[in-house]
């Protein structure tokens, strides 16, 4: 095959062969295509501009949250304080130690409520199998009286806010001599 050959064959192949990237109709369908792009451009702008604000409206209500997040709390605990005060107004008055005995009672009794209203729980634990999830053990004490690994003194309460140990149970715990 002569050189000159080759160049018509190729010329022709040339003419064949279409460019997938130019569309046939050069005009219109350019134009469609630019506009659907200019269209997902806006969309994507928006999109960011959605994503963001969400983002800082979500760190606005995160701060909030941790700022005044105790104030339902706080309200809950409020009436006992009320009582306190009360109750030290009138403790100037009384001279009957049965009084003052009652009117400590009834402050312990309404702050165990309001606690309880908040969802905190002290934790039984005398008599109860020792768990290190709940009890710290601070003594053991050798014993055939009580079961192995037993709590047979509590020497400070423990507390769980809803299913979450606060404070473990410092606890006296039972070991078989």
């Amino acid at each position: 095959m002569t050189e000159k050959e080759k160049t018509e064959i190729n010329e022709e192949n040339k003419e064949n062969e279409e460019n997938p990237f130019v569309p046939e109709n050069n005009g219109e369908e350019t134009e469609t295509i630019e506009d659907e792009l200019e269209s997902q451009k806006n969309r994507y702008v928006r999109l960011a501009a959605d994503f963001d604000n969400y983002r800082k409206r979500q760190a606005q209500e995160r701060e909030a949250l941790l700022k005044y997040g105790a104030e339902d709390t706080l309200k809950k605990l409020l009436p006992v304080l009320d009582t306190l005060e009360r109750a030290q107004k009138s403790f100037q008055e009384i001279d009957d130690p049965v009084k003052l005995k009652e009117s400590f009672d009834a402050i312990q009794k309404q702050l165990i409520e309001a606690l309880d209203r908040i969802g905190i729980k002290k934790i039984e634990c005398v008599g109860k199998e020792f768990d290190p999830n709940i009890h710290e053990a601070v003594m053991q004490t050798p014993t055939d009286e009580h079961p192995d690994h037993t709590v047979i003194a509590e020497l400070q309460s423990g507390y769980r806010l809803h299913d979450r140990t606060v404070r473990p149970a410092l606890v006296n715990v039972a070991v078989k001599d």
